[in-house]
């Protein structure tokens, strides 16, 4: 996380820095990444950039906590227009993602992620998800979902369940990058996925 100079900065500053970040990350993977680009871009010194963050990827994770943090919100948002449809709620994120996507930067950003990802980043994108804190970072989301149709008896089991939609995201999102599938094509392959976990995690009527 940023150190406290870096809060203490006007938001028109800090949003310069984050741009040049976003910047540097888009272009290369974060082994790769020059803070002297960061700081050319973002027209400060070199010494600056360290009384902001520890290093690079201080940075990098910092960018990247942001926009889970940002797509977790909008996650509950959709889960509540839903009234609680889990699957429905993960196909409107994907299209929202995939729309996201279009933007180059953001496209390139992502796609050296999910491409080269590693235990760190995953769990970043995950926020941590574990069963020790599921109580604490999903509780909300748990007692959004409508489980009167889920093949659930428990709250651990609505927890595996996320886990295994979310791997089929990941997987469908690592292929859309990897392929350069089309935005309909990628819609369509994680909605068909989608539909057929629901009718194994549903009961029957």
């Amino acid at each position: 996380m940023p150190k406290q100079t870096f809060f203490n900065l006007s938001v028109g500053k800090q949003e310069t820095l984050i741009n040049a970040a976003m910047k540097e990350f888009s272009r290369v993977q974060l082994f790769e990444a020059s803070i002297s680009n960061i700081v050319r871009s973002a027209g400060i010194p070199r010494g600056s950039f360290y009384q902001y963050f520890d290093d690079k990827e201080d940075a990098f994770y910092f960018l990247l906590d942001n926009h889970c943090k940002e797509m977790q919100k909008n996650f509950i948002l959709s889960l509540k227009k839903v009234d609680g449809d889990i699957f429905e709620t993960f196909i409107e994120m994907f299209q929202s993602m995939m729309k996201n996507f279009q933007n180059q930067e953001n496209r390139s950003f992502f796609k050296n992620i999910f491409l080269n990802m590693n235990y760190k980043t995953e769990n970043t994108l995950t926020h941590n998800v574990n069963e020790k804190m599921c109580n604490d970072q999903f509780s909300e989301i748990i007692g959004l979902i409508n489980t009167t149709n889920l093949n659930v008896t428990k709250e651990q089991e609505i927890f595996h369940v996320l886990k295994i939609i979310m791997a089929v995201t990941f997987q469908n999102l690592i292929q859309n990058f990897a392929m350069e599938l089309p935005f309909e094509e990628s819609i369509k392959n994680y909605t068909l996925e989608i539909n057929m976990l629901k009718k194994g995690l549903c009961r029957e009527d």
